[in-house]
């Protein structure tokens, strides 16, 4: 077992560099695994636009599950980040034990949804009678990887929660790796087609759960999935679940986005502009995952070093956070304003297809420059373990302000309907984020006062 106090003792900017830099990077290999079947079916020929509308239309109910890793991921990393800073390994490793266990129930009761009902969901998602075929066919495949899913996203915060960023980036690479290799394999040589791109997905899931496992119980790790700690505590499930909620809420709400811009686009633009919403949703996967990745990588860091009260450590981590997080969303939106065919063209070479979404992507990552600093403040949240503020601002941006104005913008913008649905995203995104900072300057102050009255506390004992 390895000693992690370095988390509190190396310098923040190395240390947030060392730490970030596999996360981002696992990340971004996390967008290609996500996006690459995308890719791929986009250029079948004949049939590419419509497989790739079917298959976008999965992408709520892929959401739903990766939210559900989450809930578990990003409670129960930070909370064993605390305890180590607490010096107490036992209690980190019951949180670990308990969240496992937890994810495995999760995985058996959606696994049986998707195969039940997932024809019945797709349909009320968006799917047409056009692309109902491409989404069952993929989804009914998926939905067998469901428990790999879980496990790779939800136990690998465990990894990186002790530091072992590079082991946690080596996780998402071996899956994406054999994902960019096999599919291409199914899709085109096997001509399988939507069919290949879900077994191809699978498999390399379920090869990056056997590296995630093999480390848990392996002799590197300070933390150990242990049999012992599989009895569930109520105390250590609310406090994970608490705390996970407001990623859960984030993913599982861009899920009921996708259902609502779906919908929507489908009434107003047909095919076509359910087509593009995959696209721009794919390219607004690029923006956040990076930033989530640098948000991982300073976890442990703000959390090791909250729980073991050093306050000058946490607003130097959380000064660096925000600035990296800053900076690269600006770059992205700039990037996006200037050549949005680039981004387009990955995904489709349908000329109708191209110019149709190269516009609407300007419009809807519109606010994407200053979306950095919410996503730093949302991380510093959930790493200190204030979960009601972090809950809140993911509730704020997408289900208070998103959802509603999906459904009153094309009324605003009645000359053309689908230009107002695609305005909802950048005005959505540019309230939340003045409010992010309203509320993070209140509860972080609040935070370290109350890090300086622990610190007195212990010293009058």
């Amino acid at each position: 077992m390895e000693d992690r106090k370095f988390l509190g003792t190396e310098k923040i900017g190395s240390l947030l560099f060392k730490l970030a830099l596999p996360t981002v990077v696992a990340q971004l290999v996390n967008m290609l695994y996500n996006i690459v079947d995308r890719i791929y079916i986009g250029h079948i020929e004949g049939t590419g636009a419509l497989a790739l509308t079917g298959v976008g239309v999965c992408l709520p109910l892929i959401l739903i599950v990766s939210a559900f890793a989450a809930l578990i991921s990003s409670g129960g990393g930070p909370r064993a980040s605390i305890m180590m800073g607490h010096n107490d390994y036992d209690k980190a490793e019951e949180v670990l034990g308990n969240s496992f266990i937890m994810q495995v129930m999760i995985s058996v009761v959606l696994t049986l949804i998707l195969l039940i009902f997932n024809e019945d969901i797709l349909l009320l998602f968006g799917a047409s009678e056009n692309t109902i075929g491409y989404a069952t066919t993929y989804m009914d495949i998926y939905a067998v990887g469901t428990i790999f899913v879980q496990l790779t996203l939800g136990m690998n915060s465990f990894i990186t929660a002790q530091g072992f960023a590079k082991t946690s980036m080596l996780s998402v690479i071996i899956g994406a790796f054999i994902n960019i290799v096999l599919d291409p394999v199914f899709i085109f040589v096997f001509d399988m087609g939507v069919a290949g791109a879900a077994i191809a997905t699978v498999i390399s899931q379920a090869a990056s759960t056997i590296w995630v496992l093999l480390f848990l119980t392996g002799r590197r790790t300070s933390l150990r999935i242990r049999r012992k700690y599989f009895r569930l505590d109520k105390r250590i499930c609310i406090s994970v679940l608490s705390l996970g909620l407001a990623s859960f809420i984030m993913q599982a709400s861009e899920s009921v986005i996708n259902i609502c811009f779906n919908s929507n686009l489908l009434r107003y633009g047909g095919d076509l502009a359910v087509g593009a919403m995959t696209i721009l949703s794919s390219v607004m996967q690029f923006a956040m995952l990076p930033l989530q990745g640098l948000g991982q990588g300073a976890q442990p860091i703000i959390s090791y070093n909250y729980g073991a009260g050093l306050k000058s450590r946490v607003k130097a981590a959380f000064k660096y956070l925000l600035i990296v997080d800053f900076v690269f969303s600006m770059v992205l939106f700039l990037a996006v304003q200037f050549f949005p065919s680039a981004f387009v063209m990955m995904f489709t070479d349908d000329p109708g297809l191209i110019d149709y979404a190269s516009w609407a992507l300007r419009i809807f990552m519109g606010s994407t420059g200053i979306f950095g600093i919410q996503m730093a403040c949302q991380a510093t949240f959930t790493s200190i373990g204030n979960a009601k503020s972090s809950s809140f601002i993911a509730i704020l941006r997408k289900l208070i302000l998103l959802v509603p104005l999906i459904y009153i913008m094309p009324h605003l913008v009645s000359s053309d309907p689908t230009k107002g649905i695609y305005l909802a995203e950048p005005i959505a995104d540019f309230i939340s984020v003045c409010c992010t900072i309203a509320i993070f300057s209140l509860q972080f102050r609040k935070a370290l006062r109350q890090m300086d009255e622990r610190a007195e506390d212990l010293g009058k004992r």
